[in-house]
């Protein structure tokens, strides 16, 4: 067969999208945190962007303003004119409000102001006397830092040092040793010995247990410090897995003492840190601050609202727009400033969209729980993303994006807006299905009731659940008691004879 050159004419359709329609996604399932940030940068980039602190506008400047705008952009593209162009609309990603939540939604308020005064922004001086620059350079001491300021004190010897930091770059952030003490002397031309006499210098450093190669070394190294590596210890460590398994009376036998010696034994090794390097230059924990809180209204309703400290607040600053686009002479410039004008106009209502969306899906998950919020997890429904999407009239994929980290604030606690989507479980009777969140509930609480002479078999527990109408098989009892973390009946029983519980 002959290769010849020759031209096709073929037709297909594809989905393209544009920058701007990927950026309005991103800002749909960002967290809180995520989102300022974003907003941080997109400030820092585009100058037309600010942060709405005061909204002193007079309706006359605003007027006067959008004369001004009007002419800067008559020699280039308009904003909208732009955003037209950018073959995307908001509608593609965010619908019109629904009829289920034109029910529920409140009143509106008064219309923000899309114009801001310009201000001189409060400026920093060096000189003011109540300026801390030490208060602003301070940073939490890592790990390697911590051991090395160790290492300085204890080593004297230059090639000892060399050895120890070399070691000290290789402890991950737990604190364990991540290479073998032969690899770094083949490394270094010097003899496993030399490197391990090194290495025992370095696990008797602060935090104890830190440089150790594995759990049962780091709990020794712990131990040796409270001066408890006692014999009938060391063969407590020496098989850590009977202690997982909870078989105490092996144990017993093993370490030759009673079940009070070796409750006592196990408690001490639960006070041990089995991760020691965590406590040293560890992310800080950023507190869950929910983006919707809900309470009681009077008519016995819910007041669904959203948290405005979460949602950040910029407006285009066209004041600033009409005055530097009287200046600008050539093209480029006046493009540029096109761009960033209809960049900025898609922040804002790409926020403004986002904040309505989240309200909407909200407001739709609290009238499908109403009875957990009354009730309590045994009454929490069934739902999915289908569900509460055909109520609002949107796509499954835009529900999913708005409940991925996002939290609502409850008079039963804050809780991620996923929690609130679970699986059905069939009723035995033929009634509405219960939620797999209340039957993981309901199983708890059954094994917390059991006693030393009766302990719940999870064939027991699948006829108990049956009985109140929980049709269960009997491996999905012990998947959720898994998840749980919660041991099998014969651990259990091992664990309450031994503890004489």
């Amino acid at each position: 067969m002959a290769l010849t050159p020759r031209l096709e004419l073929r037709q297909g359709q594809s989905l393209v999208m544009t920058p701007q329609l990927q950026q309005a996604i991103k800002l749909l399932q960002m967290s809180n945190l995520e989102l300022q940030a974003f907003v941080e940068s997109e400030l820092e980039k585009n100058p037309l962007l600010e942060r709405d602190e005061k909204r002193e506008v007079q309706a006359a400047s605003e007027v006067s303003e959008e004369r001004d705008v009007a002419s800067a952009l008559k020699d280039g593209a308009s904003a909208e004119e732009r955003l037209a162009t950018l073959d995307t609309d908001l509608d593609n990603v965010y619908q019109g409000e629904s009829r289920a939540d034109a029910a529920n939604r409140a009143p509106a308020g008064p219309a923000d102001s899309g114009w801001s005064s310009l201000k001189p922004s409060r400026s920093v001086s060096l000189d003011q006397d109540d300026l801390d620059i030490g208060a602003t350079l301070t940073r939490e001491e890592t790990l390697a830092e911590h051991l090395t300021e160790q290492m300085t004190l204890a080593l004297a010897d230059p090639a000892d040092r060399l050895i120890g930091q070399n070691l000290i770059g290789m402890v991950n952030e737990a604190g364990y040793l991540t290479s073998d003490p032969s690899q770094v002397a083949e490394m270094l031309g010097t003899g496993t010995g030399h490197v391990e006499r090194v290495l025992g210098i370095l696990q008797g450093f602060d935090p104890p247990g830190v440089f150790a190669r594995d759990l049962k070394e780091c709990l020794e190294l712990q131990l040796k410090e409270l001066d408890r590596l006692d014999p009938a210890m060391m063969i407590l460590l020496d098989h850590l897995d009977l202690v997982a398994k909870r078989d105490f009376a092996a144990l017993r036998t093993l370490c030759k003492v009673d079940a009070d010696d070796i409750r006592d034994m196990i408690a001490e090794l639960r006070r041990l840190n089995p991760k020691p390097g965590h406590v040293f230059g560890s992310e800080p924990v950023q507190p869950v601050v929910p983006d919707v809180s809900v309470r009681p209204a009077p008519d016995g309703t819910w007041l669904v609202e959203l948290n405005n400290d979460t949602l950040p607040r910029v407006l285009v600053n066209n004041r600033y727009m009409a005055q530097v686009s009287r200046g600008a002479v050539r093209s480029e410039d006046k493009t540029y400033l096109s761009e960033c004008h209809a960049n900025a106009t898609w922040l804002v209502r790409s926020l403004d969209q986002r904040a309505k969306t989240i309200l909407k899906v909200a407001r739709e998950i609290v009238r499908q729980q109403d009875a957990f919020l009354v009730h309590g997890v045994q009454q929490l429904r069934p739902l999915n993303l289908k569900t509460v999407a055909e109520a609002i009239e949107m796509h499954e994929s835009t529900v999913s994006r708005v409940t991925s980290n996002k939290y609502m604030a409850t008079p039963r606690g804050i809780y991620e807006l996923k929690y609130f989507f679970t699986t059905a479980i069939s009723s035995a009777e033929g009634g509405e299905a219960h939620s797999a969140e209340s039957v993981r509930h309901r199983l708890r609480e059954l094994i917390e009731r059991e006693t030393r002479g009766n302990i719940l078999s999870d064939d027991t527990l699948v006829d108990m659940l049956k009985a109140e109408g929980v049709d269960i098989a009997r491996r999905t009892v012990a998947k959720y008691r898994e998840t749980l973390g919660i041991p099998s009946s014969v651990q259990r029983r091992r664990e309450k004879n031994a503890f004489g519980a």
